[in-house]
């Protein structure tokens, strides 16, 4: 199709035939799709609940057992306030929940906590709610994977020392499923989580029944109980610091919130369904769980899990249906990285959509995934693995604060929403960023709920950073500020770019008054001819410069040059300490003094390019060399003319 504009120019447009060619990328994620097929690649429901749930689900194997770490400092006795700790996560876990069907509807676009944060807080805050969830992103790879690990070395004792090895690996595999598109990752992941919430339903059903028909028993053979810190009174603030723990059961509740775009339409419909399965089925599972440890008399320990002494004791034995519960266990809790993989890259391509992060992150690979979104998570959550040696109980102090802060920030903003709705006249529209705002009749009641909800989860962030801070929680502290420094200091730069590269008010563009080039010479040769030729297309004003380390070479290069250097002048610098790149930059430096305003230098570098790229490192790279070292001078050019040879 041709389009010509009103000064006559022609914009030609042309579509590639050809499909990319087949490489060993090809063979390890998939061949490479067209932008066309971006409508098939969204995901219903049934996959929408794999793939976004599973951080959610898994949380339920290890949330009721932080929440008695912290109570076992105060003896076996106190275990018995889990189960009422757990209904008042729950009620919160509601109240959070309705926050984020709500945004779901009104935010349609994804992005939850940031893309609220922003319409209805501003930057700032935008910036606190991203380093917060991008911080639980990583953070939820780590946990989850490690809490994997764990159930693995709970029923075999053997691989214990090799659980930080076991991790990276996991991390390795979750990325390289997710790098092969949404759909194959939620196909991969659907059937695990499903036996995960299948095993752990059966589990918490015969529980149930063998303790309502008084034969459930207790568990055989505990293992040693552990407590996190010292022996201490059951108190407020031991209570707190319980619950402060054991809201690890919400994390990944904003997961579908941040994803919308990958559900099939009505997307906020699929959606905040799908939302509504995860929050029935995570409550459920969670109370039950919290509810049976008691009469079996599990106790928290890092050899062995609280799930696993559920599962043996409520089958009587190490038996084949305990090493189900085990496996979908530990295959969920490696799948929940999945939730984290499907959030991370969104999040981070809108961010950096907006100039918050660099803007690589917001292209999409050759599976329509956003492919560097997710390298760059695999990177940092295998990190957080091998720094902490795979350990839940170290882990788990740096990850509520970032999820509850987020929390926080979104369920404000939906406040803040329904504040500037409820100013609205019946009828009047207001597009925003992100959504359009109508007026609601409602208005006032949701917007007390959500400060409701906003407090609630302010004074977790509060009694979080108090009773862990020793524990880690400073680290996340720290690094939330200083996650926003940087995202300022990103924007900053592109806004200054954008400034520094606009048209507006720019005028005709200045005229190149003269054409200086400067031909580095290493010898004489076709490779030389050949950017001379090219040179003398650019400018009749051109000088050949030699670095003279070799007298008897130096020689041989000037009776050369005077027989095909066309009579272009040569200029032979001396080196008498033999370097090369010294006494070329210093000569530019003379040259690039004298320029005159309009006047353009370009550097022409003739490079032969051998067929076999581990020749390269026989060569000097002189082209290579000469663009670091002048990259950032104003008014000269490096252009490299290459020569193939054989």
């Amino acid at each position: 199709m041709n389009i010509e504009d009103k000064n006559g120019a022609t914009v030609l447009h042309r579509t590639q035939v050809q499909a990319p060619r087949r490489s060993w990328r090809t063979w390890l994620i998939g061949r490479p799709l067209p932008t066309a097929d971006a409508p098939h690649q969204t995901i219903g429901k049934l996959l929408g609940l794999a793939i976004f749930a599973s951080d959610a689900l898994s949380s339920t194997a290890y949330a009721t057992q932080e929440i008695m770490i912290i109570l076992a400092a105060a003896g076996a006795a106190a275990l018995g306030y889990t189960f009422p700790i757990s209904i008042a996560i729950v009620i919160l876990m509601v109240v959070v929940t309705i926050s984020y069907e709500q945004t779901i509807y009104n935010y349609p676009g994804g992005g939850g906590a940031y893309i609220v944060s922003r319409d209805n807080l501003g930057s700032k805050a935008a910036m606190v709610a991203g380093a917060a969830l991008l911080t639980e992103y990583v953070l939820t790879v780590a946990v989850s994977i490690s809490s994997g690990v764990a159930q693995i070395s709970s029923a075999f004792p053997d691989l214990f020392p090799w659980r930080v090895q076991i991790g990276v690996a996991m991390v390795l595999l979750v990325m390289l499923i997710n790098l092969r598109g949404v759909k194959e990752s939620g196909t991969a992941f659907a059937i695990p989580s499903y036996f995960f919430v299948i095993m752990m339903f059966i589990t918490i059903g015969v529980g149930l029944f063998r303790y309502f028909t008084g034969t459930l028993g207790t568990v055989v053979n505990p293992p040693e109980m552990h407590s996190f810190g010292e022996a201490a009174m059951i108190g407020p603030f031991l209570i707190l610091h319980a619950f402060s723990s054991g809201t690890a059961a919400m994390t990944g509740i904003e997961a579908i919130s941040s994803g919308i775009t990958a559900f099939k339409e009505p997307r906020s419909r699929n959606a905040g369904i799908t939302l509504l399965w995860m929050i029935a089925i995570l409550g459920s599972m969670f109370l039950s769980i919290s509810f049976l440890v008691g009469p079996i008399g599990a106790v928290p320990s890092e050899q062995e899990t609280v799930i696993s002494q559920l599962a043996r004791t409520v089958f009587s034995d190490a038996n084949f249906l305990y090493l189900l519960v085990i496996a979908g266990t530990s295959v969920i809790l490696f799948l929940a990285a999945n939730t984290a993989f499907a959030g991370f890259p969104r999040l981070s391509a809108i961010q950096a959509t907006d100039g918050f992060l660099p803007r690589q992150l917001a292209f999409r690979g050759s599976r329509l995934v956003y492919s560097r979104g997710i390298v760059a998570l695999a990177f940092l959550g295998a990190a957080l693995i091998v720094i902490f040696q795979a350990s839940v109980t170290r882990l788990m102090p740096l990850y509520a604060i970032g999820v509850f802060l987020s929390f926080t920030l979104s369920q404000t903003g939906m406040a803040r929403r329904w504040w500037k709705v409820g100013h609205l006249r019946p009828g009047e529209e207001v597009r925003e960023a992100g959504s359009v705002l109508r007026y609601d009749p409602r208005w006032r009641g949701k917007m007390i709920l959500n400060g409701i909800g906003a407090l609630l989860t302010l004074v977790v962030v509060f009694v979080f950073a108090i009773t862990k801070f020793v524990d880690g929680a400073w680290v996340v502290i720290l690094l939330i500020p200083a996650l926003v420094l940087l995202f300022s200091r990103i924007n900053a730069h592109y806004r200054r770019l954008a400034e520094q590269l606009s048209l507006e008010d720019y005028g005709a563009p200045p005229r190149i008054v003269r054409h200086r080039v400067l031909l580095p010479l290493g010898g004489v040769h076709r490779g030389t001819l050949r950017a001379l030729s090219y040179a003398r297309r650019l400018s009749d004003d051109i000088t050949a410069v030699h670095v003279s380390i070799d007298p008897e070479e130096t020689e041989r290069l000037q009776e050369k040059w005077l027989d095909w250097g066309d009579g272009v002048r040569l200029v032979i610098l001396e080196s008498p300490y033999r370097t090369f790149l010294e006494p070329l930059l210093e000569y530019i430096d003379t040259i690039d003094a004298t320029r005159q305003p309009n006047e353009v230098i370009t550097i022409v570098v003739p490079e032969f390019v051998p067929r076999h790229f581990w020749a390269n490192l026989l060569h000097t790279q002189t082209a290579l060399t000469l663009r670091w070292a002048l990259l950032f001078r104003r008014g000269i050019v490096i252009t490299s003319v290459p020569y193939q040879v054989d």
